[in-house]
């Protein structure tokens, strides 16, 4: 039996054509398509720019340098989260400082920055959990410079805003199952023009008058051609994976499940349930009848550095958080399967 996958892209033959074309062109580096790539990105997200990478993880990186960020700063991130963070601030020579998350929307604790910040705190990174955007204003009021990780967010809404416009810089990723995706590729945005001039200048290497440490980050026009079509669809693919959360909300609503909350504008970018049934034996149940679940965080940050305590809603989260697959390309019947296989355990 095939089973469903917990994640999938979903694509069609204009994004082949349009990567056919740049292919046909001989013109495949990064180019004109890179440069209308940040030029759509940039008026979609409602900021004076976008930097286009090969990867959110570079993007990240990338932004951290342009904000002067290095040694002798810490930088403030919830523990909750995929190890891509980490890896950009110990790439800067910063020093990650590790935050617990909220108990109800599993983005960072507004608390617990207070708790953790310092005066050597340079910033804070706030992804907005699973397509959930975290409450900014809050975070913003501490008077930390925020960086909005909207890997799993874009096309979501803060009020009248989007996530990514409203911190010193968001940054995006588009890998093969986020929002959108350009098969690898990423994206910082900003308002702040020697951000973005900074991030330009240090993206690549070549041709420079004068030499600073630069990098080999640039997307391929290849990449921004499939990303060009796909942000076209932004809009209709936020709209479906909120059609199918409605539905197992509906689904779902009676099951000893507790189901996602967001206190904003959710894209649902996971369908997040918690149990407080034995977690790999529920994915493994529902496994059996042909739907992969998986947890949505693979191992919290905390558990990578061996910090024992302070993380007390991470620990539940992660004993606790279970996703099933909700995105544009899952088809009716593929739905209709989901909803039986986490009856199947909880019914």
């Amino acid at each position: 039996m095939e089973k469903i996958p917990h994640s999938r892209p979903t694509l069609y033959e204009e994004e082949a054509l349009a990567a056919a074309e740049v292919v046909r062109s001989g013109n495949i580096a990064q180019g004109e398509r890179v440069k209308k790539f940040e030029e759509e990105l940039a008026r979609y997200i409602g900021v004076k720019g976008a930097v286009l990478t090969n990867s959110g993880s570079s993007a990240l990186h990338l932004g951290l340098v342009a904000m002067g960020i290095g040694e002798g700063d810490e930088v403030l991130m919830p523990s909750y989260v995929c190890s891509a963070l980490l890896n950009a601030v110990y790439l800067t020579g910063a020093r990650p400082r590790l935050c617990d998350i909220e108990p109800d929307t599993f983005n960072i604790s507004v608390s617990s920055i207070e708790d953790n910040r310092t005066e050597n705190t340079a910033c804070v990174i706030v992804p907005h959990m699973f397509g959930s955007p975290a409450d900014l204003e809050r975070i913003k009021d501490l008077g930390i410079p925020v960086v909005e990780d909207c890997a799993q967010s874009l096309g979501a809404r803060y009020g009248d805003l989007r996530t990514g416009s409203i911190g010193t810089l968001g940054m995006l990723s588009f890998y093969a199952c986020k929002m959108i995706t350009s098969g690898e590729g990423g994206a910082l945005v900003s308002d702040d023009e020697e951000v973005l001039r900074i991030a330009r200048d240090r993206r690549d290497y070549d041709e420079k008058e004068h030499y600073k440490l630069r990098y080999n980050y640039k997307m391929t026009d290849i990449q921004a051609a499939v990303g060009l079509v796909q942000l076209e669809r932004a809009d209709e693919f936020v709209r479906v994976r909120k059609e199918i959360a409605s539905g197992y909300h509906a689904a779902f609503s009676g099951l000893d499940l507790e189901l996602p909350e967001g206190e904003f504008d959710h894209v649902y970018y996971r369908y997040v349930l918690a149990t407080d049934r034995d977690l790999g034996e529920v994915i493994s149940r529902i496994g059996e009848s042909g739907v992969t679940a998986a947890r949505p965080v693979f191992k919290p940050l905390h558990r990578y550095l061996e910090i024992r305590s302070g993380f007390k809603n991470t620990d539940r989260a992660y004993s606790t958080l279970f996703s099933v697959p909700i995105y544009p390309s899952l088809t009716q019947e593929e739905r209709k399967k989901v909803v039986s296989a986490v009856e199947s355990v909880f019914g």
